[in-house]
């Protein structure tokens, strides 16, 4: 079984399934290996959404274990990272190798493309948060 990546946090509000949990990040995050997927280690806090059934069980201002799959986090990197460098790459590619075009205006379109992959991403949010899933324990 993996190993999840866990964050320690306070609830600040629960109820209608799902829970809202204070994260304050810590030096910590510097020396974790998938500091990059989670996004946590970026501010100082963040405010996490977990689904649960048991949301009723929790309360505000008490401390919980919130944590998500490394396979999760690895497909958030995949999505915001890896999909832009291949948009921009392929485009690069396209418009400078095979059409002939300068490498100014291909670069420029090439961001263009970026632009558009992120807006795609933007519009299919909905969906892509229901693919990542957190867990919440209690301390």
């Amino acid at each position: 079984m993996e190993r999840r990546i866990e964050h320690a946090g306070l609830v600040e509000r629960a109820g209608a399934g799902k829970v809202c949990v204070r994260i304050t990040s810590h030096g910590a995050c510097a020396s974790c290996r998938a500091r990059e997927a989670c996004g946590l280690g970026e501010s100082a806090e963040k405010i996490v959404e977990v689904l649960t059934p048991d949301a009723d069980a929790y309360r505000a201002g008490e401390e919980v274990l919130v944590g998500v799959n490394p396979r999760m986090g690895a497909r958030a990197v995949m999505l915001a990272y890896v999909g832009a460098l291949a948009v921009l790459l392929a485009l690069l590619v396209l418009t400078v190798g095979v059409l002939g075009w300068s490498e100014g205006r291909g670069a420029l379109f090439s961001l263009l493309g970026v632009g558009l992959y992120y807006g795609g991403l933007w519009l299919l949010r909905r969906r892509i948060e229901n693919t990542i899933h957190f867990t919440i324990t209690k301390r």
